[in-house]
């Protein structure tokens, strides 16, 4: 048998995505232990803070076939590499939706094999059903109106639809 392998999903989840969803569920079949690392990410100005992603995740994950892998949701404000180790990750994975994805995430890729060349990073394309979601034009499709039930679980759009009917309040003053 060979050796235990702990992966590590890293994302923003700003919010968790049906693209996030189909990442996960088929990184369940290359680790035996999978943890969801919600960042932190204060930088890129996230919609929900880091419990609420937290919590958003985890609820989408409550419905998820995970192929009997245990998936556990952590919240993390390190550099990726550090929480890597301390969560004892082997391996990163990463979703590619686009071309445009690639250059940054192989940027990534070798600095963190230069910080740690026994952590690997593993790529997953996104279905051709989910190459096309991201979190945010899903804030943009539901800040300005339209529908986001085809990208994101009722409970997110739930979530995003409270939030955006509370910053029109405060626009509206």
């Amino acid at each position: 048998m060979g050796q235990y392998r702990t992966g590590l999903y890293p994302g923003t989840f700003d919010p968790i995505t049906f693209g996030h969803l189909d990442v996960i569920q088929r990184a369940t079949k290359l680790v035996d232990h999978l943890i969801v690392g919600v960042a932190t990410n204060e930088g890129k100005g996230p919609l929900f803070d880091v419990d609420e992603r937290v919590e958003m995740v985890r609820d989408d994950l409550a419905d998820l076939a995970t192929n009997g892998i245990e998936v556990e949701v952590r919240p993390f404000s390190t550099l990726l590499m550090n929480f890597a180790i301390s969560i004892d990750a082997s391996i990163i994975i990463r979703g590619l939706r686009a071309v445009s994805d690639f250059e940054y995430e192989f940027q990534m890729a070798g600095m963190n094999a230069r910080m740690n060349p026994s952590v690997e990073t593993v790529f997953l394309m996104a279905s051709d059903r989910h190459q096309f979601i991201s979190s945010r034009f899903v804030k943009e499709v539901g800040r300005l109106g339209g529908d986001v039930s085809h990208f994101v679980s009722r409970r997110v759009a739930v979530h995003l639809n409270e939030r955006f009917a509370c910053e029109k309040a405060v626009r509206a003053g």
